[in-house]
C-alpha cells in the first residue's frame, strides 16, 4: 500500500517530526497516521519551506528557528529519517516565516526582514564579503560560515512605529508585524504580508546573482478594509492573481497582479469572501492559512482557507472555496472597481463557497493547512494543532471534508509538550 511522508515543526521544542500517512483502503473510512522519526533540530521551528529536488536529487529545508539567537536553519534532507543541519543564518528579529529560491531565502518577522545568498552546492546560507571585497574566484560570498549574515536588510516599519506588547499571541511582534514572505510562481516578485501595517509589500527581484542588492520595493499595498491585518499571500500558479488571507476579518481577498510597460507592479483588489460561517462574530477567530490545490497542476480547482479561534472554547475552521481556471473565486463577486462602501457590502461575501468544516480544537497557534498528495480521486491535506499537539491529516472528494488520520505528538515521543506548528510534505 502506497504512504505519503511530511515534515512537521513545532512550538517551544527543539524537534522536528517526520509522519507517514497510509491513506484509507476500499474497506476503511480512515487511514493509518504515525510518527515515523523524531529528528533533534536547533530550535523551535515553527515554519518549515522545503525546496523541490534540484538536478541532483537534494532537498532543502529551511526553518524558522525561536532560539536566544534570532536565527533561521538550512537542513540537507538526506531522507524521510535522515535530515542534517546545515548552518543558520542572522535575523534583526524573530522570524515568522521563511521561502526560498534556489539562490535566495526570504524572511519576516515583525518589524524587519532580510534576504540571503544560498549556495549553488548545498543550499546553505552565504554570507556576502566585507565592504567591497570579492574571493578568489570573483565571487562576493563567504563560504562555510556557521552563522551566515543577510544580503540585505529590510526594514516595515513607518510613522506609526512598531506594535509588541509582549503577550504570548504577539510572539516577539509577529503578531503586529511582517508575518510571511512568499515569491511569485516566475520568481520575480516577493510578497510580505504585514498584519501591523495592514499592507501587502510587493518588492521586485533582481535577476543578477552576483548583484549586492537582490530586491527593490514596487508597492505597499494598503488592505481593503481598516482591520483586515494581512498574514499570509499566496500566488496562484499562473502569476496573476494573489490571495490574501486576513487574520483580523476573516476573510481571504483576492488581487489582480498589473504590470505597467513602465515594469512598474500593482496589485488591484476584485474578490473578497468570508472563511467563517455567517453571524459568527469575527472577534472570536484569527485567521491562519490559504493555499491553492495541488490536484489539478498549474489550474487548481479550490482553493483552500483555515482560521484558528482565538480561545480554547472555540474551534477553528477549514473553508474551500471554488475556483475558476482564471484564477478568480468562482462565485464570489466581482466588481470593476471598488470603493469603502462596496467593501463593506462584500464582508459577507460566500459565493462560491463549496464546503466548511469545523476542526477538532481551536487549533490553538495553529490549524495550519498545507495541501498534499491525490490518492484514487481524494485530495489530502494535512493540519496541525498546538492547542493539543495534534496532527491531522483531511480528505477532500469534491463535496466533503472529512478527518481520516490524527496522531498526538506528545504520545511515545520525547522532550516535553510539542504544539505542532506547520508541515510540509515530501
Amino acid at each position: 500500500m502506497s504512504y505519503h511522508d511530511f515534515i512537521v515543526g513545532t512550538f517551544g521544542t527543539p524537534y522536528l517530526f517526520t509522519l507517514r500517512f497510509t491513506p484509507p483502503s476500499a474497506a476503511s473510512s480512515t487511514g493509518n497516521l504515525k510518527v515515523l522519526k523524531q529528528h533533534d533540530g536547533l530550535g523551535s521551528h515553527s515554519w518549515l519551506h522545503l525546496s523541490p529536488p534540484s538536478v541532483s536529487g537534494r532537498r532543502n529545508l529551511y526553518a524558522t528557528a525561536w532560539t536566544k539567537d534570532s536565527l533561521v536553519a538550512a537542513y540537507d534532507v538526506k531522507s524521510p529519517t535522515d535530515i542534517q543541519l546545515l548552518n543558520t543564518a542572522s535575523t534583526k528579529s524573530r522570524s515568522g516565516y521563511i521561502c526560498a529560491s534556489r539562490t535566495h531565502a526570504y524572511s519576516a518577522g515583525g518589524a524587519t526582514g532580510e534576504v540571503f545568498a544560498l549556495d549553488p552546492e548545498t543550499g546553505a546560507y552565504r554570507s556576502p564579503m566585507a565592504s567591497n571585497g570579492v574571493t578568489a574566484n570573483g565571487s562576493i560570498y563567504q563560504d562555510n560560515q556557521k552563522v551566515a549574515q543577510p544580503l540585505q536588510n529590510l526594514d516595515f516599519v513607518d510613522t506609526s512605529g512598531q506594535r509588541d506588547d509582549g503577550s504570548t499571541m504577539d510572539f516577539g511582534g509577529l503578531r503586529h508585524g511582517a508575518h510571511s514572505a512568499d515569491l511569485s510562481p516566475d520568481g520575480k516578485l516577493l510578497y510580505i504580508a504585514d498584519i501591523g501595517r495592514n499592507c501587502i509589500w510587493t518588492y521586485t527581484i533582481n535577476p543578477d546573482q552576483a548583484a549586492k542588492s537582490n530586491l527593490t520595493l514596487a508597492e505597499k499595498k494598503i488592505s481593503p478594509r481598516k482591520s483586515d491585518g494581512p498574514r499570509h499571500v499566496w500566488p496562484h500558479p499562473n502569476g496573476k492573481y494573489v490571495y490574501c488571507l486576513q487574520e483580523h476579518t476573516s476573510m481571504v481577498d483576492v488581487f489582480e497582479v498589473t504590470k505597467s510597460c513602465d515594469g512598474s507592479v500593482k496589485l488591484v483588489h476584485v474578490q473578497g469572501v468570508r472563511i467563517i460561517p455567517q453571524g459568527l462574530p469575527v472577534g472570536d477567530f484569527w485567521a491562519d492559512e490559504v493555499r491553492t490545490s495541488l490536484s489539478n497542476g498549474d489550474t487548481p480547482k479550490y482553493l483552500y482557507a483555515s482560521t484558528r479561534g482565538l480561545s480554547n472554547d472555540r474551534k477553528g475552521y477549514v473553508a474551500v472555496y471554488a475556483l475558476a481556471a482564471s484564477g478568480l473565486i468562482d462565485g464570489a463577486e466581482t466588481l470593476p472597481s471598488e470603493t469603502p462602501e462596496d467593501i463593506d457590502a462584500r464582508a459577507d461575501d460566500q459565493g462560491g463557497l463549496l464546503a466548511m468544516f469545523e476542526t477538532p480544537t481551536s487549533g490553538g497557534w495553529a490549524n495550519a493547512i498545507q495541501p498534499g498528495p491525490t490518492a484514487n480521486g481524494m485530495e489530502y491535506i494535512a493540519m496541525t494543532d498546538s492547542e493539543v499537539g495534534y496532527v491531522f491529516v483531511l480528505s477532500w472528494d469534491g463535496k466533503e471534508i472529512s478527518e481520516v488520520g490524527r496522531v498526538d505528538l506528545n504520545e511515545g515521543t520525547e522532550g516535553g509538550k510539542h504544539g505542532a506548528a506547520t508541515a510540509v510534505w515530501l
